[in-house]
Protein backbone atom coordinates (compact mmCIF):
# COMPACT_ATOMS: atom_id res chain seq x y z
CA UNK A 1 0.00 0.00 0.00
CA UNK A 2 2.94 2.17 1.17
CA UNK A 3 4.67 1.60 -2.51
CA UNK A 4 1.65 2.48 -4.52
CA UNK A 5 0.41 5.58 -2.21
CA UNK A 6 4.38 6.48 -2.60
CA UNK A 7 4.01 6.63 -6.97
CA UNK A 8 0.69 8.21 -6.79
CA UNK A 9 2.20 10.67 -4.94
CA UNK A 10 4.99 11.50 -6.91
CA UNK A 11 2.67 10.91 -10.58
CA UNK A 12 0.43 13.73 -9.20
CA UNK A 13 3.77 16.16 -8.63
CA UNK A 14 5.16 15.22 -11.74
CA UNK A 15 1.34 15.81 -13.63
CA UNK A 16 1.34 19.35 -11.72
CA UNK A 17 5.08 20.29 -13.38
CA UNK A 18 4.02 18.84 -16.25
CA UNK A 19 1.01 20.68 -16.54
CA UNK A 20 2.52 24.61 -15.29
CA UNK A 21 5.38 23.59 -17.88
CA UNK A 22 2.61 23.54 -20.81
CA UNK A 23 0.46 26.62 -19.94
CA UNK A 24 3.49 28.69 -19.22
CA UNK A 25 4.97 27.61 -22.92
CA UNK A 26 7.72 26.17 -21.28
CA UNK A 27 7.12 23.34 -24.26
CA UNK A 28 10.90 21.63 -24.44
CA UNK A 29 10.59 21.47 -20.83
CA UNK A 30 7.89 19.72 -20.83
CA UNK A 31 9.09 16.80 -23.43
CA UNK A 32 12.16 16.54 -21.32
CA UNK A 33 10.06 16.03 -18.04
CA UNK A 34 7.42 13.80 -20.21
CA UNK A 35 10.73 11.61 -20.86
CA UNK A 36 11.21 11.57 -17.10
CA UNK A 37 8.02 10.56 -16.01
CA UNK A 38 7.74 7.56 -18.23
CA UNK A 39 11.39 6.45 -17.45
CA UNK A 40 10.84 6.53 -14.16
CA UNK A 41 7.28 5.97 -13.76
CA UNK A 42 6.33 3.62 -17.06
CA UNK A 43 4.37 0.79 -15.11
CA UNK A 44 1.55 3.30 -13.23
CA UNK A 45 1.23 6.21 -15.67
CA UNK A 46 -2.32 7.63 -16.31
CA UNK A 47 -4.00 9.09 -19.16
CA UNK A 48 -3.82 12.62 -17.60
CA UNK A 49 0.17 13.13 -19.06
CA UNK A 50 -0.59 12.13 -22.19
CA UNK A 51 -2.87 15.13 -23.50
CA UNK A 52 0.33 17.33 -22.05
CA UNK A 53 3.01 16.03 -23.70
CA UNK A 54 0.86 15.75 -26.96
CA UNK A 55 0.29 19.34 -26.55
CA UNK A 56 3.64 20.23 -26.54
CA UNK A 57 4.73 18.17 -29.70
CA UNK A 58 2.05 19.94 -31.67
CA UNK A 59 3.47 23.06 -30.38
CA UNK A 60 7.18 22.19 -31.24
CA UNK A 61 6.03 20.08 -34.17
CA UNK A 62 7.80 17.10 -32.88
CA UNK A 63 5.85 14.15 -35.45
CA UNK A 64 8.22 11.31 -34.37
CA UNK A 65 7.59 12.17 -31.08
CA UNK A 66 4.37 12.36 -31.30
CA UNK A 67 4.18 9.07 -32.69
CA UNK A 68 6.26 7.71 -29.86
CA UNK A 69 3.69 8.80 -27.62
CA UNK A 70 0.72 7.19 -29.80
CA UNK A 71 2.41 3.84 -29.72
CA UNK A 72 2.51 4.26 -25.72
CA UNK A 73 -0.88 5.68 -25.28
CA UNK A 74 -1.61 1.75 -27.50
CA UNK A 75 0.60 -0.21 -24.89
CA UNK A 76 -1.29 1.56 -21.84
CA UNK A 77 -4.93 0.75 -23.00
CA UNK A 78 -5.37 4.78 -23.07
CA UNK A 79 -6.22 5.45 -26.60
CA UNK A 80 -9.85 4.87 -25.81
CA UNK A 81 -10.09 8.02 -23.41
CA UNK A 82 -11.25 11.12 -25.07
CA UNK A 83 -8.85 13.81 -23.70
CA UNK A 84 -6.05 11.30 -25.19
CA UNK A 85 -7.49 10.73 -28.18
CA UNK A 86 -8.19 14.56 -28.63
CA UNK A 87 -4.40 14.91 -28.48
CA UNK A 88 -3.38 12.21 -30.75
CA UNK A 89 -6.07 13.98 -33.40
CA UNK A 90 -4.84 17.74 -32.67
CA UNK A 91 -0.78 16.52 -32.91
CA UNK A 92 -1.33 14.77 -36.22
CA UNK A 93 -2.84 17.38 -38.03
CA UNK A 94 -0.13 19.94 -36.80
CA UNK A 95 2.68 17.53 -37.11
CA UNK A 96 1.55 15.36 -39.86
CA UNK A 97 -1.32 15.76 -42.20
CA UNK A 98 -4.99 16.67 -41.64
CA UNK A 99 -5.39 13.45 -43.86
CA UNK A 100 -3.21 11.88 -41.25
CA UNK A 101 -5.53 12.95 -38.28
CA UNK A 102 -8.79 12.02 -40.43
CA UNK A 103 -7.74 8.50 -40.86
CA UNK A 104 -7.22 8.13 -37.13
CA UNK A 105 -10.39 9.87 -35.93
CA UNK A 106 -12.04 7.45 -38.48
CA UNK A 107 -10.52 4.46 -37.18
CA UNK A 108 -11.37 5.53 -32.93
CA UNK A 109 -14.27 3.24 -31.94
CA UNK A 110 -15.00 5.60 -29.02
CA UNK A 111 -15.44 9.45 -30.09
CA UNK A 112 -16.97 12.38 -27.43
CA UNK A 113 -18.09 15.42 -28.70
CA UNK A 114 -13.97 16.87 -27.86
CA UNK A 115 -12.39 14.06 -30.63
CA UNK A 116 -15.02 15.39 -32.61
CA UNK A 117 -14.41 19.48 -32.56
CA UNK A 118 -10.87 18.65 -32.04
CA UNK A 119 -11.00 17.28 -35.86
CA UNK A 120 -13.75 19.59 -36.97
CA UNK A 121 -11.31 22.80 -35.34
CA UNK A 122 -8.57 21.27 -37.44
CA UNK A 123 -10.49 22.21 -40.52
CA UNK A 124 -11.45 25.59 -39.49
CA UNK A 125 -7.92 26.27 -38.97
CA UNK A 126 -6.93 25.32 -42.30
CA UNK A 127 -10.19 27.54 -43.87
CA UNK A 128 -11.67 24.02 -45.13
CA UNK A 129 -15.11 25.05 -44.12
CA UNK A 130 -16.61 22.38 -46.50
CA UNK A 131 -14.73 19.52 -44.92
CA UNK A 132 -16.05 20.87 -41.12
CA UNK A 133 -19.45 21.35 -42.47
CA UNK A 134 -19.60 17.87 -43.42
CA UNK A 135 -18.25 16.72 -40.08
CA UNK A 136 -20.24 18.95 -38.19
CA UNK A 137 -23.39 17.38 -40.33
CA UNK A 138 -22.10 13.43 -39.43
CA UNK A 139 -21.73 14.07 -35.86
CA UNK A 140 -23.92 11.61 -34.11
CA UNK A 141 -22.69 12.96 -30.56
CA UNK A 142 -24.68 16.23 -30.11
CA UNK A 143 -22.56 19.09 -31.06
CA UNK A 144 -22.01 21.41 -27.96
CA UNK A 145 -21.41 25.28 -27.81
CA UNK A 146 -17.65 24.60 -28.31
CA UNK A 147 -18.79 23.10 -31.50
CA UNK A 148 -20.23 25.71 -32.65
CA UNK A 149 -17.91 28.10 -31.80
CA UNK A 150 -15.15 26.45 -33.73
CA UNK A 151 -17.05 27.05 -37.15
CA UNK A 152 -18.18 30.30 -35.77
CA UNK A 153 -14.86 31.46 -35.77
CA UNK A 154 -13.53 29.26 -38.46
CA UNK A 155 -16.13 31.72 -41.15
CA UNK A 156 -15.21 34.66 -39.54
CA UNK A 157 -11.45 33.98 -41.01
CA UNK A 158 -12.48 33.52 -44.21
CA UNK A 159 -13.38 37.30 -46.33
CA UNK A 160 -16.71 37.64 -46.93
CA UNK A 161 -17.90 34.83 -44.96
CA UNK A 162 -19.45 36.98 -42.13
CA UNK A 163 -23.46 36.20 -42.65
CA UNK A 164 -22.51 32.70 -42.32
CA UNK A 165 -20.72 33.07 -39.01
CA UNK A 166 -23.92 34.96 -38.19
CA UNK A 167 -26.28 32.06 -39.97
CA UNK A 168 -24.38 29.72 -37.85
CA UNK A 169 -25.47 31.60 -33.88
CA UNK A 170 -28.95 31.15 -35.01
CA UNK A 171 -28.43 27.94 -35.92
CA UNK A 172 -27.00 27.40 -32.25
CA UNK A 173 -30.31 28.85 -30.61
CA UNK A 174 -32.09 26.57 -33.05
CA UNK A 175 -30.57 23.32 -31.33
CA UNK A 176 -31.50 24.73 -27.81
CA UNK A 177 -27.47 25.87 -27.38
CA UNK A 178 -27.10 28.38 -25.22
CA UNK A 179 -23.76 31.09 -26.47
CA UNK A 180 -21.00 31.27 -24.15
CA UNK A 181 -18.19 33.58 -23.51
CA UNK A 182 -16.02 32.36 -26.64
CA UNK A 183 -19.09 33.08 -28.86
CA UNK A 184 -20.01 36.33 -27.80
CA UNK A 185 -16.51 37.65 -28.70
CA UNK A 186 -16.60 36.20 -31.82
CA UNK A 187 -19.64 37.70 -32.80
CA UNK A 188 -18.66 40.90 -31.77
CA UNK A 189 -15.82 40.51 -34.14
CA UNK A 190 -18.72 40.03 -36.91
CA UNK A 191 -20.86 42.60 -35.87
CA UNK A 192 -17.82 45.00 -36.16
CA UNK A 193 -17.41 44.34 -39.64
CA UNK A 194 -21.39 44.85 -40.98
CA UNK A 195 -22.02 47.20 -38.26
CA UNK A 196 -24.95 45.34 -36.72
CA UNK A 197 -25.97 46.94 -34.35
CA UNK A 198 -29.14 45.00 -33.58
CA UNK A 199 -27.12 42.55 -33.10
CA UNK A 200 -24.54 44.45 -30.94
CA UNK A 201 -27.23 45.31 -28.53
CA UNK A 202 -28.45 41.77 -28.62
CA UNK A 203 -25.48 40.27 -27.52
CA UNK A 204 -24.88 43.36 -24.97
CA UNK A 205 -28.47 42.51 -23.14
CA UNK A 206 -27.91 38.49 -23.53
CA UNK A 207 -24.16 38.88 -21.52
CA UNK A 208 -25.99 41.16 -18.94
CA UNK A 209 -28.84 38.86 -18.57
CA UNK A 210 -26.84 35.72 -17.97
CA UNK A 211 -24.11 37.42 -15.92
CA UNK A 212 -21.23 37.21 -18.95
CA UNK A 213 -20.60 41.06 -19.29
CA UNK A 214 -18.36 41.36 -16.43
CA UNK A 215 -15.13 40.36 -18.19
CA UNK A 216 -13.21 43.41 -19.30
CA UNK A 217 -12.03 41.69 -22.82
CA UNK A 218 -15.88 41.44 -23.50
CA UNK A 219 -16.24 44.88 -22.71
CA UNK A 220 -13.26 46.22 -24.62
CA UNK A 221 -15.13 44.58 -27.40
CA UNK A 222 -18.21 46.25 -26.73
CA UNK A 223 -16.39 49.60 -26.33
CA UNK A 224 -15.18 48.87 -30.24
CA UNK A 225 -18.13 47.79 -31.56
CA UNK A 226 -20.41 50.44 -30.01
CA UNK A 227 -18.08 52.69 -31.82
CA UNK A 228 -17.52 51.45 -34.86
CA UNK A 229 -21.47 51.66 -35.31
CA UNK A 230 -21.15 55.56 -34.47
CA UNK A 231 -22.95 54.66 -30.85
CA UNK A 232 -20.20 56.56 -29.29
CA UNK A 233 -21.86 57.91 -26.29
CA UNK A 234 -22.64 53.88 -25.40
CA UNK A 235 -19.31 52.93 -26.79
CA UNK A 236 -18.46 55.55 -23.68
CA UNK A 237 -20.89 54.54 -21.54
CA UNK A 238 -19.51 50.58 -21.19
CA UNK A 239 -16.00 52.20 -21.16
CA UNK A 240 -16.74 54.15 -18.06
CA UNK A 241 -18.26 50.59 -16.45
CA UNK A 242 -14.74 48.89 -16.77
CA UNK A 243 -13.02 48.41 -13.49
CA UNK A 244 -9.20 47.69 -14.59
CA UNK A 245 -9.04 50.04 -17.90
CA UNK A 246 -6.15 47.90 -20.15
CA UNK A 247 -4.57 49.03 -22.91
CA UNK A 248 -7.21 47.53 -24.98
CA UNK A 249 -10.37 49.11 -23.37
CA UNK A 250 -8.76 52.36 -23.87
CA UNK A 251 -7.50 51.54 -27.37
CA UNK A 252 -10.72 50.83 -28.42
CA UNK A 253 -12.21 53.92 -27.14
CA UNK A 254 -9.35 55.95 -28.73
CA UNK A 255 -10.45 54.60 -32.36
CA UNK A 256 -13.47 54.70 -31.65
CA UNK A 257 -13.63 58.44 -31.83
CA UNK A 258 -11.01 58.88 -34.56
CA UNK A 259 -12.75 56.71 -37.02
CA UNK A 260 -15.72 59.18 -36.43
CA UNK A 261 -13.40 62.08 -37.03
CA UNK A 262 -13.69 63.09 -33.74
CA UNK A 263 -9.41 63.77 -32.98
CA UNK A 264 -9.76 66.51 -30.19
CA UNK A 265 -11.43 63.78 -28.40
CA UNK A 266 -9.64 60.89 -29.09
CA UNK A 267 -6.50 62.69 -28.32
CA UNK A 268 -7.97 64.07 -24.91
CA UNK A 269 -8.68 60.39 -23.91
CA UNK A 270 -4.56 59.01 -24.65
CA UNK A 271 -3.88 61.75 -22.38
CA UNK A 272 -6.12 60.54 -19.79
CA UNK A 273 -4.87 57.13 -20.47
CA UNK A 274 -0.90 58.27 -19.42
CA UNK A 275 -2.14 60.15 -16.88
CA UNK A 276 -3.60 56.80 -15.37
CA UNK A 277 -0.37 54.88 -15.54
CA UNK A 278 -1.38 52.70 -18.95
CA UNK A 279 1.29 52.13 -21.36
CA UNK A 280 0.03 52.50 -24.72
CA UNK A 281 1.09 50.02 -27.34
CA UNK A 282 0.65 50.14 -31.01
CA UNK A 283 -2.59 49.65 -31.30
CA UNK A 284 -3.12 52.13 -29.14
CA UNK A 285 -0.73 55.22 -31.70
CA UNK A 286 -2.37 53.22 -34.10
CA UNK A 287 -5.88 54.90 -33.34
CA UNK A 288 -3.61 57.94 -32.07
CA UNK A 289 -2.41 58.62 -35.83
CA UNK A 290 -5.39 57.82 -37.38
CA UNK A 291 -7.35 60.47 -35.28
CA UNK A 292 -4.76 63.06 -36.79
CA UNK A 293 -4.90 61.85 -40.08
CA UNK A 294 -8.93 62.44 -40.55
CA UNK A 295 -8.34 65.57 -39.03
CA UNK A 296 -5.84 67.14 -41.01
CA UNK A 297 -3.25 67.34 -37.34
CA UNK A 298 -0.34 67.13 -39.55
CA UNK A 299 2.34 68.49 -36.61
CA UNK A 300 0.04 66.53 -33.90
CA UNK A 301 0.70 63.39 -35.90
CA UNK A 302 4.76 63.94 -36.29
CA UNK A 303 4.72 64.01 -32.86
CA UNK A 304 2.81 61.47 -31.76
CA UNK A 305 4.98 59.48 -33.90
CA UNK A 306 8.02 60.44 -32.80
CA UNK A 307 7.20 59.93 -29.63
CA UNK A 308 6.20 56.05 -30.46
CA UNK A 309 9.42 55.25 -30.74
CA UNK A 310 11.57 57.75 -28.14
CA UNK A 311 9.50 57.88 -25.28
CA UNK A 312 7.93 54.04 -25.15
CA UNK A 313 9.82 52.52 -27.44
CA UNK A 314 7.55 51.10 -29.67
CA UNK A 315 8.96 50.70 -33.13
CA UNK A 316 6.13 51.60 -35.73
CA UNK A 317 5.08 49.63 -38.47
CA UNK A 318 3.35 49.65 -42.22
CA UNK A 319 -0.03 50.98 -40.82
CA UNK A 320 1.64 53.69 -38.74
CA UNK A 321 4.17 55.07 -41.96
CA UNK A 322 0.62 54.73 -43.84
CA UNK A 323 -0.93 57.31 -41.52
CA UNK A 324 2.01 59.64 -40.94
CA UNK A 325 2.39 59.94 -44.26
CA UNK A 326 -1.37 60.27 -45.00
CA UNK A 327 -1.53 63.49 -42.98
CA UNK A 328 1.21 64.71 -44.40
CA UNK A 329 0.01 64.26 -47.89
CA UNK A 330 -3.02 65.54 -47.07
CA UNK A 331 -1.60 68.83 -45.84
CA UNK A 332 0.47 69.61 -49.48
CA UNK A 333 3.90 68.47 -47.63
CA UNK A 334 4.31 66.16 -50.35
CA UNK A 335 8.13 65.73 -50.24
CA UNK A 336 8.05 65.91 -46.12
CA UNK A 337 5.73 62.81 -46.75
CA UNK A 338 7.96 60.91 -49.26
CA UNK A 339 11.09 61.66 -47.27
CA UNK A 340 9.10 59.80 -44.53
CA UNK A 341 8.84 56.30 -46.89
CA UNK A 342 12.89 56.66 -47.72
CA UNK A 343 13.26 56.47 -44.41
CA UNK A 344 11.43 54.02 -43.12
CA UNK A 345 13.12 50.72 -41.55
CA UNK A 346 10.47 48.25 -42.91
CA UNK A 347 9.34 48.10 -46.89
CA UNK A 348 6.36 50.95 -47.32
CA UNK A 349 3.13 49.73 -48.05
CA UNK A 350 1.16 50.40 -50.89
CA UNK A 351 -1.43 51.56 -48.95
CA UNK A 352 1.33 54.57 -47.85
CA UNK A 353 2.19 54.70 -51.19
CA UNK A 354 -0.83 55.49 -52.11
CA UNK A 355 -1.80 58.07 -49.79
CA UNK A 356 0.92 59.92 -51.58
CA UNK A 357 0.08 59.27 -55.16
CA UNK A 358 -3.88 60.67 -54.45
CA UNK A 359 -2.21 63.45 -52.82
CA UNK A 360 -0.22 64.62 -55.64
CA UNK A 361 -3.12 64.30 -58.09
CA UNK A 362 -4.76 67.05 -55.36
CA UNK A 363 -1.71 69.00 -55.46
CA UNK A 364 -0.74 68.64 -59.14
CA UNK A 365 2.74 66.73 -58.07
CA UNK A 366 3.77 65.24 -61.36
CA UNK A 367 7.59 64.38 -60.52
CA UNK A 368 6.27 62.62 -57.41
CA UNK A 369 3.17 61.03 -58.57
CA UNK A 370 5.47 59.38 -60.97
CA UNK A 371 7.85 57.60 -58.02
CA UNK A 372 5.00 56.71 -56.18
CA UNK A 373 3.19 55.13 -59.13
CA UNK A 374 5.77 53.23 -60.07
CA UNK A 375 6.79 51.67 -56.61
CA UNK A 376 2.94 50.84 -56.30
CA UNK A 377 3.43 48.81 -59.68
CA UNK A 378 5.95 46.64 -58.26
CA UNK A 379 3.97 46.51 -54.92
CA UNK A 380 0.68 45.31 -56.10
CA UNK A 381 1.34 45.22 -60.40
CA UNK A 382 -1.94 43.99 -60.64
CA UNK A 383 -3.98 47.01 -59.17
CA UNK A 384 -5.64 49.02 -62.15
CA UNK A 385 -6.24 51.93 -60.17
CA UNK A 386 -2.20 52.61 -59.77
CA UNK A 387 -1.80 53.03 -63.33
CA UNK A 388 -5.22 54.71 -64.10
CA UNK A 389 -4.40 57.47 -61.55
CA UNK A 390 -0.92 58.19 -62.90
CA UNK A 391 -2.15 58.57 -66.08
CA UNK A 392 -4.93 60.93 -65.20
CA UNK A 393 -2.25 62.76 -63.32
CA UNK A 394 -0.13 62.94 -66.23
CA UNK A 395 -3.15 63.87 -68.44
CA UNK A 396 -4.44 66.74 -66.38
CA UNK A 397 -1.10 68.34 -66.75
CA UNK A 398 -1.06 67.52 -70.68
CA UNK A 399 1.73 65.02 -70.65
CA UNK A 400 -0.55 63.15 -72.81
CA UNK A 401 2.50 61.22 -74.26
CA UNK A 402 3.22 59.64 -70.42
CA UNK A 403 -0.24 59.27 -70.04
CA UNK A 404 -0.65 56.82 -73.18
CA UNK A 405 2.99 54.61 -71.68
CA UNK A 406 1.44 54.35 -68.79
CA UNK A 407 -1.65 52.96 -69.84
CA UNK A 408 0.34 50.63 -72.60
CA UNK A 409 2.06 49.02 -70.04
CA UNK A 410 -0.90 48.24 -68.25
CA UNK A 411 -2.03 46.34 -71.25
CA UNK A 412 1.03 45.05 -71.72
CA UNK A 413 1.48 43.20 -68.35
CA UNK A 414 -2.32 41.81 -68.68
CA UNK A 415 -4.39 44.35 -66.26
CA UNK A 416 -7.48 45.41 -66.96
CA UNK A 417 -9.53 48.16 -65.51
CA UNK A 418 -12.23 47.49 -63.47
CA UNK A 419 -15.55 48.77 -65.00
CA UNK A 420 -17.17 51.69 -62.10
CA UNK A 421 -20.26 50.54 -59.65
CA UNK A 422 -22.30 51.56 -57.08
CA UNK A 423 -23.94 50.25 -54.39
CA UNK A 424 -26.70 51.22 -52.42
CA UNK A 425 -26.99 49.64 -48.74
Amino acid sequence: MGSYSSNFLRLLSYTKRLTHHVNQGRHHQALVLFQEIHSSLSHSLDPFIFPLALKSCAFLHCPLLGASIHSLTLKSSFITNPFVACGLVDMYGKCVSISSARQLFDEMCVRNVVVWNSMISLYTHSKNMQNALQLFEAMVELPNASTFNTIIMGWLEIEGKLFDALAFYRKMWEMSLKPNLITLLALLRACVGIAALDLIKEIHGYSIRNDLDAQPHFRSGLVEAYGRCGCLDKAHLVFESIGEKDVVAWSSLISAYALHGMANKALEIFEQMAMSNVKPDEITFLGVLKACSHSGLANESRMHFSRMHSYYGIEPNGDHYACLVDVLSRAGRLYEAYEVLKGTKIKATAKAWGALLGACRTYGEVELAEVAGRALFEIEPENPANYVLLARIYASKEKYEEAEKVTREMKERGVKAVPGSSWVI
